[in-house]
């Protein structure tokens, strides 16, 4: 038996990229894991490969899937994540990785509006949820993807990168907010750079791309630590270092990579 049976988690974005790959260690681990995402046919499909259908030992090692479609950007969303935490017996951690980015260099409206609907208040109405339930059991973990675009403001994706500092800002606060109540509750903020995803396997060449599952592995690493500011790896976390040291008058001029979307 997995040394996390009985450990349960939510992951919302798990129908693809990032937190499809989370979801599936986690569920290798043994973990009971719920979820959530706007397609439920991609969910399911995540979750037939942990159906119980035999009693191999391989079998038993393995997690249970809940599946719950839902969309962050609803007025309703923080409900049924509260619904669906009371019919898992309550969870230890909750794990992020729903976001939208897009390039746009011409500043286009939709674009700008649907990234700060999903990183923005979406984001808040989750993680505000998955505070309070944990704040009222006193304790527990919430682990985010955010990204190192938070770490200036990128002119080619201004929503995207203001989005993740917002992200990254709002985790910040909840963890002080978390300390000064004397909750124990653990904060992560997970920034990766560029993951070879299908949000970029769009014919464009993009730099430094991270390997998913490699990056998929140090992110359940950095939750079974604890861990506070991961930024994966060692070149965005030197690059990232170079862009705070960079003055504005500097980094106003600075020419930034194209592509038409962001991960």
């Amino acid at each position: 038996m997995s040394k996390f049976s009985g450990h349960k988690a939510i992951v919302v974005g798990a129908s693809s990229g990032m937190g499809r790959e989370v979801a599936r260690l986690l569920l290798n681990d043994g973990w009971t894991v719920g979820l959530v995402a706007r397609r439920g046919t991609l969910l399911e499909s995540l979750a037939e490969e942990y159906t119980v259908e035999d009693h191999s030992s391989d079998k038993k090692s393995m997690g249970h899937a809940i599946v719950r479609e839902m969309d962050i950007t609803s007025d309703n969303a923080d409900v049924s994540l509260r619904q669906l935490i009371d019919e898992m017996g309550g969870i230890d951690l909750y794990f992020h990785a729903a976001g939208v980015g897009w390039q746009n260099h011409v500043l286009e409206k939709q674009k700008e509006l649907r990234t700060v609907a999903v990183n923005g208040l979406g984001f808040a109405r989750m993680l505000g949820e998955a505070y309070r339930y944990f704040a009222s059991v006193g304790h527990g973990q919430i682990a985010v993807i955010s990204s190192i675009a938070g770490t200036k403001g990128l002119g080619p994706a201004p929503a995207y990168s203001a989005s993740k500092a917002f992200e990254n800002v709002y985790l910040q606060a909840l963890e002080q907010q978390a300390k000064t109540r004397g909750l124990d509750i653990h904060f992560t903020d997970i920034r990766p750079g560029f993951v070879r995803t299908a949000l970029i396997d769009d014919g464009t060449h993009y730099p430094m791309v991270l390997d998913p599952l490699k990056v998929a592995r140090k992110i359940v690493a950095a939750i079974y630590a604890q861990k506070h500011v991961v930024v994966i790896d060692w070149r965005w976390r030197m690059l990232t270092f170079l862009w705070r040291l960079m003055p504005n008058w500097i980094w106003r001029r600075f020419a930034l990579f194209e592509a038409d979307r962001l991960s």
